[in-house]
């Protein structure tokens, strides 16, 4: 479906007078499932607006996309992992008349190894990039995202339905993401606001080399392309669902932890985990 059929346009005026233009903002677009969101977001008439730290990768994307027929995004490199970085993606949004009606958040990284074992810094970075600023993003902006009538997508992972020895700190943040966005989609649904947690599975993706996570801790069954992840996810968005998993496999992932008890999925990832450290 089209964006455009969907969702009314709206205009409003900022503080000094100016109207402001409605767009989609799209973090962690750089690479990986965030570009594939970008590209699924622009196909629809979305107007966006592409932000990470690698402005260069930002850059070839947007001329990808433009290249493609769409109107160009628009780029603004920041650095999330800091409160500065997202004040200074909104006062770059102010300057250039522009605010979110929908807004995707897909910065973030993990990290696999003994919670003990692994840098502390980089733990804490890792809580501060994949949980408290996708909360001052989703938080920030939501007046505008209610007056055009628009939407969060939260990506987040089935790893948010289970706890995770050699990757704890991951998999604690993605099951913040999930109850964060469980709970914004019955706040903001009778303001019309459309709020939906993307869990995949395993991607093939830039994120994994930088977690250092290797091939043999992936089951095959759970692996799905960037590209159907983000068409799964955007159309859940659309349609009004709370979480999308995409991939029937990855769906029963995010149940038996329901279904089962909490000691045996715990014991079973701690399985895993010996196994991997035993011959890694």
């Amino acid at each position: 479906m089209h964006y455009r059929a969907l969702s009314r346009i709206h205009y409003s005026m900022s503080a000094n007078g100016a109207s402001m233009h409605p767009v989609t903002l799209i973090t962690g677009a750089s690479s990986g499932i965030g570009a594939a969101l970008a590209r699924e977001f622009a196909s629809h008439g979305h107007s966006l607006v592409l932000s990470a730290r690698r402005k260069a990768e930002l850059e070839t994307l947007a001329d990808e996309i433009a290249a493609s027929g769409r109107a160009r995004p628009v780029v603004i490199a920041a650095d999330f992992s800091n409160a500065e970085g997202i004040a200074k993606l909104a006062e770059a949004l102010q300057a250039a008349g522009l605010e979110p009606s929908f807004l995707v958040n897909s910065a973030g990284f993990g990290l696999l190894g003994a919670a003990s074992e692994l840098d502390r810094a980089e733990q804490l970075a890792m809580i501060d990039l994949n949980a408290r600023a996708l909360t001052d993003l989703s938080l920030r902006w939501l007046d505008s995202i209610k007056r055009h009538c628009g939407g969060i997508l939260n990506v987040a992972s089935i790893t948010g339905f289970m706890p995770g020895p050699g990757m704890a700190v991951y998999h604690a943040t993605k099951a913040y993401v999930v109850s964060f966005t469980e709970a914004l989609h019955e706040e903001l649904k009778a303001d019309g606001v459309r709020v939906c947690a993307l869990c995949p599975g395993p991607v093939a993706t830039p994120f994994m080399e930088r977690a250092g996570v290797p091939n043999e801790y992936i089951p095959r069954s759970l692996t799905r392309p960037a590209d159907r992840v983000a068409r799964e996810g955007y159309a859940g968005l659309m349609d009004g669902h709370r979480v999308v998993a995409p991939g029937r496999s990855n769906r029963v992932a995010t149940l038996l932890p329901r279904l089962l008890p909490r000691w045996f999925i715990l014991a079973f990832m701690t399985w895993r985990w010996r196994q991997v450290s035993r011959h890694g």
